[in-house]
């Protein structure tokens, strides 16, 4: 079943939302996983594509919009539109619905603000995936702190 995490972010940016889901998308892919990035519209894989490439300038992420056909995808694929094309790990949810295909994942990892209707999207996510008995954990982060 899939492990569903909670970062509850104290920001109202949502370029430091982004920077966040950068941030884990990097680990995961470090760690060895193959990590799907959930946004809501195409504007959105735009910002997460090109902050992708910019967030941290001595690095690597090897990432790219599912939209970009490719013979051999990148680990880390961005969409708004579809499914990941094949089975990965992770999924980064920026999106204020709950992906249909989420359980596909091993892990999903939903990322809220102190925007209030981000975080009202992510009250309903949380209820609709605590009332379907996925396990859930929440992790406070304080971005002033966490480097």
């Amino acid at each position: 079943m899939t492990r569903v995490s909670f970062y509850v972010i104290n920001s109202l940016s949502e370029q430091e939302r982004q920077l966040f889901a950068c941030r884990l998308a990097e680990k995961a892919w470090r760690e060895g996983h193959q990590v799907f990035i959930h946004t809501e519209n195409a504007q959105q894989s735009a910002a997460m594509d090109t902050i992708l490439w910019e967030f941290r300038p001595d690095s690597f992420v090897p990432h790219q919009q599912l939209e970009q056909h490719d013979e051999h995808p990148a680990p880390i694929l961005i969409s708004h539109q579809t499914a990941p094309p094949r089975l990965m790990d992770v999924l980064i949810n920026l999106s204020p619905e709950q992906p249909g295909f989420f359980s596909q994942f091993e892990r999903l990892l939903e990322i809220i603000d102190d925007n209030p209707d981000i975080k009202n999207h992510g009250r309903k996510r949380y209820q609709f995936y605590r009332d379907r008995g996925y396990h859930i954990d929440t992790h406070n982060i304080n971005l002033q702190t966490s480097g």
